[in-house]
């Protein structure tokens, strides 16, 4: 396992296998400088969509060439309601950063915080080397500056301090999310509220890692990282950068990838009730198509890019680290 993570500004999803191999290989070319941050879906102790990974084996396929933080875990976070621990639990034995994010499921701020506390201390106690992220993103539920700092203060107070020194990372927001369907970011970003929360990071001496970062321009990340934004996680922009690659291969034959994506269900919690599948259908691939790549009836189509995917991936790996 790395220990060190210091000067990670890059976090991104492992979308598929083509986005792990072409990170691998870039980060062995620059040095560590990108971490992946696996969600409860993506990969699982029991197994997730990407690859079909478990937890441990996405560790060992990695086998310590780049950090691996646990993106939002808790209760209700996987593909099935839980309460999380059995997650928590392999997280503790495979990767170096664990994002406690019971927020979802515990909305109201004392009952999140309970669950926060039980979490790490849950993690903690399993392996005293975990390091931790705290808070969440706008989508899941919004935080002041004011509930931000109280959020600290009283992690500070409950927990040993030898607990506290273990979280890293405190998620902050700024008022942007993502729409998958247009490909944008969308929301309006709040210079203040960012750089308010950037400060309260700094006053508890942990870092400020912001999420969504998404479909942004390099003048938008590199604006917040001038104001002191230490890390920022990325995801399913390059899942559609992969589908964008096989839609481009494919041309107009997309039916039988239509297909696939419409019965996998997935596309249906980021569309309106507005949304006409068939009037829309490379639209509804762009959405869901990195979700049915290990799908049986997919890998049996799939058109044989690797090459050219690795290549795109790489090419806006290095936009993001100039």
């Amino acid at each position: 396992m790395i220990d060190k993570v210091d000067n990670i500004k890059f976090y991104i999803g492992p979308m598929s296998k083509n986005v792990v191999d072409s990170i691998i290989e870039f980060t062995e070319k620059i040095g560590n400088k990108i971490g992946f941050i696996p969600s409860r879906r993506q990969i699982e102790h029991d197994g997730g969509y990407v690859n079909n990974w478990t937890t441990g084996e996405f560790a060992k396929y990695v086998n310590g060439k780049v950090p691996i933080e646990r993106d939002h875990a808790g209760a209700g976070q996987g593909h099935i309601d839980d309460d999380g621990y059995e997650s928590l639990k392999a997280d503790c034995e495979n990767v170096e950063i664990i994002h406690i994010d019971p927020w979802k499921k515990y909305s109201r701020y004392y009952k999140g915080l309970k669950q926060c506390i039980s979490n790490i201390e849950f993690c903690y106690y399993t392996n005293r080397n975990i390091k931790f992220e705290v808070g969440t993103e706008e989508a899941i539920r919004k935080f002041s500056p004011t509930e931000l700092n109280s959020l600290l203060s009283d992690l500070k107070a409950e927990l040993l301090p030898e607990i506290f020194d273990n979280i890293i990372y405190v998620v902050v927001q700024s008022g942007v999310g993502l729409d998958l369907g247009k490909l944008k970011n969308t929301g309006t970003f709040n210079f203040n509220r960012l750089e308010k929360m950037i400060k309260i990071c700094k006053k508890f001496g942990k870092e400020s890692k912001e999420h969504n970062g998404d479909y942004l321009a390099n003048e938008e990340i590199k604006t917040r990282f001038d104001m002191g934004l230490d890390a920022i996680n990325i995801a399913p922009e390059f899942g559609q950068l992969e589908t964008l690659c096989y839609l481009d291969e494919m041309g107009d034959d997309i039916d039988e990838y239509y297909n696939i994506c419409y019965e996998s269900k997935r596309w249906k919690k980021w569309v309106g009730d507005d949304f006409i599948p068939e009037d829309n259908k490379k639209e509804l691939i762009k959405i869901c198509g990195h979700y049915v790549l290990t799908n049986k009836k997919f890998t049996s189509i799939k058109p044989d890019i690797d090459d050219k995917i690795k290549q795109v991936i790489t090419n806006k790996l290095k936009e993001l680290v100039q």
